[in-house]
């Protein structure tokens, strides 16, 4: 069994051993939450336009929504809209599966760098959503890659708008 850190690092690597072991672990539910918080609190450092307490409160809040809406719309669109026929999952299996796909997010905090904050936070945004891939496929026992990009697709859209939405936010000083 992998460590916390090792999970995290082996989630951003795309390792599919890495989301079967947190998919069945319950106890895992717990880490994965951790992950979501330190991404959280990344993108909350990361997306603030200032140092004050109330924007970064309000950054870390988007990102925390975001995730359980996604995984909340993954778990309903991969089970009742687009399962295959082996798909067999629960609500708890994808939030620990999702959660460590959040790893890569710790490094939204460097989208405050002048010049290539915004690119490397696309490129960060990519990455988590590649591993959503993956965990996905894997808790949703989906054969199939494809399904599993559109089911994270539909659910990343909504994420998206979320995070725009508190981003677009005046700022709070």
């Amino acid at each position: 069994m992998s460590n916390f850190a090792q999970r995290m690092l082996g989630a951003a690597k795309f390792r599919v051993e890495i989301f079967e072991e947190v998919e069945a672990d319950h106890h895992a539910t717990a880490q994965a939450l951790a992950v979501v918080v330190i991404s959280s609190v990344a993108a909350g450092v990361g997306f603030s336009r200032t140092w004050s307490l109330p924007a970064f409160v309000v950054g870390a809040v988007a990102a925390l929504l975001g995730w359980l809406i996604w995984a909340a719309l993954t778990y309903f669109i991969g089970t009742k809209i687009l399962p295959e026929p082996q798909t067999k999952s629960n609500i708890g299996e994808l939030l620990r599966t999702t959660g460590f796909a959040s790893s890569p997010g710790v490094f939204h905090v460097l989208a405050r760098l002048p010049l290539i904050g915004d690119v490397v936070s696309w490129i960060v945004s990519v990455w988590m959503l590649v591993a959503m891939v993956i965990a996905v496929r894997q808790a949703l026992d989906y054969r199939s890659t494809g399904r599993a990009v559109g089911v994270c697709v539909i659910g990343w859209l909504v994420y998206v708008a979320v995070a725009l939405f508190f981003g677009n936010q005046p700022e709070l000083q």
